[in-house]
């Protein structure tokens, strides 16, 4: 399955991106191990739009 999280991203050249507690679009309720995301660093916090694409490596639900 395939998602998109939408945040404010510091540092778009990174390796590796962390969010605790980041909501996801498009039922990312369900996101797991292995999923494919999308990472767009929000335009209204100065982003670019859509910067990466990856491979989730770990998740948990939040209440």
């Amino acid at each position: 399955m395939a998602y998109a999280i939408k945040a404010e991203i510091e540092d778009p050249q990174a390796e590796t991106f962390v969010f605790a507690a980041q909501k996801t679009m498009y039922g990312g309720k369900r996101i797991a191990e292995g999923d494919v995301i999308f990472l767009f660093a929000s335009e209204n916090e100065g982003g670019q739009g859509l910067i990466a694409r990856g491979v989730v490596t770990s998740s948990e639900a939040t209440p």
